[in-house]
C-alpha cells in the first residue's frame, strides 16, 4: 500500500498542533528555479523571513516517494544539490509515491499536500495561468483547477506575465476562486508592479487577509482557494518598457522555435533572464521575498484570529 499521508516535520507537526501560524513553501524554486549555490542560499533564507514574521516554515517537496511537509538542514541540501530530481505537479504526485521518486514540487502540488497537512497559508512568486493564443492550443496551468478545489491562502506576485492574464483572472472568476490585492487596487504583474488590470477588493493588513479567511470558513467558500497579490515594489520591478520589448522578442523566438507545450513557459522565463541581464530575476526573487514574509505576517493573523 502506497503511503498517501504527507510526513510532517517535527516542528510543524507541534506548530499545527498547538495552533501556531505555519508557512508553505514550494521547492522547484530550489531544484530548477536557479542556479547553485544560489539556489540553497534562497532555500534557507526564505525559511529565515518566516521564522523572522513569527512562523513555521514548511518547505514541500517529495523524497523517496515520501510527500514530506517541513524539510530538515539535509533535506534542503538535497534538493538544492541532487541530480535528476524530478518535478512534480499535482498530477504528478501519484506516480512518484508509487514508485519511489524524489521531486520538487510545483505551486499546484505544494498548495495539495499543504492543505492535507492542515496548513492555510502558502507563499509563491507567480502562479500559473491561461497561455497566451489559449483559443488555438488550450494550454492551461494545472494551477487553476486545482486552487479551485483547495483551501488554502496563496500569497504571490500575481500570474506570470508571459501568459495571458486577463484570460486567467476570467478564469479564476469562472471558477469562484476569490482574489484580492494587497495594499493595491491593480492586479500584480509578477516581475511588474502592476499588470494595469483591477481587482475587485482590496486588504490593507494582515488581520484583514485573517478575518476574511475566518470567513470563507463560516461561509462554507473555504473549499476555494484565496490569492493575496502582493505587488514587487516599484524600485525593485524589472522595467516595464524592458519586458514587453524582450518579452515580445521571446514569444517571437519561442514561435520560429516551434517550442510549444509544457516547454513554452520555461523558455520563455530564460530568454527573459538572459536578456535581460538577469533582471527579470531579480524582480522574481524580490517579489519571492516580499510574498514570504507577508505570508508570515498572515499566518500570525489567522492564528491569532478566532474561529
Amino acid at each position: 500500500m502506497v503511503n498517501t499521508v504527507p510526513r510532517l516535520s517535527a516542528e510543524v507537526r507541534e506548530a499545527l498542533d498547538q495552533g501556531r501560524p505555519v508557512v508553505a513553501l514550494e521547492s522547484t524554486i530550489i531544484s530548477h528555479g536557479l542556479p547553485r549555490p544560489d539556489n540553497l542560499r534562497l532555500a534557507f533564507e526564505l525559511e529565515e523571513i518566516v521564522r523572522d514574521g513569527g512562523a513555521v516554515p514548511a518547505t514541500v517537496a517529495v523524497l523517496d516517494g515520501v510527500a514530506r511537509v517541513g524539510l530538515g538542514k539535509e533535506e534542503l541540501e538535497r534538493l538544492g544539490t541532487e541530480d535528476g530530481l524530478r518535478k512534480l505537479g499535482v498530477r504528478d504526485l501519484a506516480p512518484a509515491l508509487a514508485l519511489g521518486v524524489s521531486g520538487a514540487t510545483t505551486v499546484s502540488a505544494t498548495a495539495h499536500l499543504a492543505a492535507r497537512a492542515g496548513v492555510r497559508v502558502f507563499a509563491t512568486g507567480g502562479l500559473g495561468g491561461v497561455h497566451r493564443d489559449w483559443v488555438s492550443d488550450q494550454d492551461e496551468s494545472a494551477d487553476l483547477g486545482l486552487l479551485a478545489h483547495t483551501g488554502i491562502t496563496v500569497v504571490c506576485a500575481g500570474v506570470k506575465s508571459i501568459l495571458d492574464v486577463p484570460a486567467t483572472l476570467q478564469r479564476l472568476e469562472t471558477l469562484s476562486v476569490a482574489v484580492v490585492g494587497y495594499r493595491t487596487a491593480e492586479f500584480p504583474g509578477f516581475y511588474l508592479t502592476t499588470s494595469g488590470l483591477p481587482v475587485d477588493w482590496t486588504l490593507q493588513s494582515p488581520e484583514q487577509a485573517a478575518r476574511l479567511m475566518r470567513a470563507q470558513e463560516a461561509l462554507g467558500t473555504d473549499h476555494s482557494a484565496l490569492i493575496v497579490g502582493n505587488p514587487v515594489p516599484p524600485e525593485q520591478q524589472l522595467d516595464p518598457a524592458l519586458h514587453d520589448r524582450v518579452l515580445a522578442e521571446a514569444l517571437d523566438a519561442a514561435r520560429r522555435a516551434g517550442v510549444t507545450g509544457q516547454a513554452v513557459t520555461p523558455f520563455l522565463l530564460a530568454h527573459l533572464v538572459e536578456h535581460t541581464g538577469g533582471a527579470s530575476l531579480r524582480a522574481n526573487l524580490a517579489a519571492v521575498r516580499g510574498n514570504t514574509a507577508l505570508a508570515a505576517r498572515i499566518a500570525v493573523a489567522y492564528a491569532a484570529t478566532p474561529a
